[in-house]
């Protein structure tokens, strides 16, 4: 039996922060970042049968073409990922009632769709981008126990060409779901190697008035090469969701639509078009 102190539910038997019970969520499961990003993938939908919110989590659930979906949004950044992700294992594979994992365990499809900028000048603007691999910089995954998920040989690669400082943590590497990834993809998609970072600023290599550790690190990241793989884009959630997916049984996969490039200097000009455009493509290709 797992301690009330471990699993903490609300008075009404939902899940402490997202506020849910088992009931409330679908089986595919679309994660956004922006709550106000929820209903610009819902309001697709032909009917709503529940909407929820409390703090960052919104969660509405409903049908597209026939196909129940849940759309949530996590907030930013691995320790919010820590938090969502584990709550809804907890919906559907333990047994709220007696606090006790259940026999038969339940695999979530997850679907993230966020934006983020293109380190690469042959991925540009308006663009969309499968993340193969998550790499993340933050730490938080190295909490559990993750050698046997971990692309080991990627990592050393990793570390070595861009001379990483192991006093910010050993960085990890974890493929997408390949059942997703066949599920989603398409001509018109790139596929890339994504970095998660753990903030917006120093982690990401952006100077306001504070020194960062490693002024070239950007420029390392983006002449990373392992046996043709480069990584195309950073954000903040990618490696933390595939990480604890991995672990949990989840299947898990990131799209991102590119509104900046790096490389090249340029942004989009329409960026919620782009956006709007991966939300239409995502939906279309769960619904098949």
């Amino acid at each position: 039996m797992i301690a009330s102190s471990e699993l903490i539910l609300n008075p009404d038997g939902s899940v402490y922060h997202l506020n849910l019970k088992p009931e409330h969520i679908a089986q595919d499961i679309i994660f956004v970042g922006d709550q106000n990003r929820v209903e610009k993938i819902t309001k697709h939908f032909s009917s709503i049968e529940f909407s929820q919110q409390k703090r960052e989590f919104k969660t509405q659930t409903g049908i597209f073409k026939g196909k129940r979906i849940t759309v949530i949004s996590t907030g930013i950044g691995p320790d919010n990922i820590d938090i969502v992700m584990n709550e809804l294992d907890a919906l559907v594979n333990i047994d709220l009632a007696t606090r006790t994992p259940k026999d038969s365990l339940t695999s979530l499809n997850i679907i993230r769709i966020g934006t983020s900028g293109s380190l690469q000048a042959d991925i540009p603007c308006d663009s969309f981008v499968m993340a193969q691999y998550g790499l993340g910089l933050d730490n938080m995954l190295r909490s559990y126990l993750i050698d046997s998920i971990t692309e080991n040989d990627i990592e050393d690669a990793f570390i070595q060409q861009t001379n990483w400082d192991m006093r910010k943590g050993k960085p990890y590497v974890i493929a997408c779901s390949e059942q997703l990834e066949k599920r989603m993809e398409s001509d018109s998609i790139f596929k890339g190697f994504t970095g998660t970072a753990g903030g917006f600023y120093g982690p990401q290599g952006r100077v306001l008035r504070l020194d960062i550790q490693d002024p070239e690190l950007n420029t390392k990241m983006d002449s990373f090469n392992y046996n043709g793989t480069r990584m195309t884009n950073l954000e903040m959630e990618t490696a933390a969701i595939y990480g604890l997916g991995k672990l949990l049984g989840h299947q898990c996969l990131s799209l991102n639509a590119i509104i900046a490039n790096r490389a090249t200097g340029t942004f989009s000009e329409d960026p919620y078009k782009a956006v709007d455009a991966l939300i239409a493509y995502a939906l279309d290709k769960l619904a098949e």
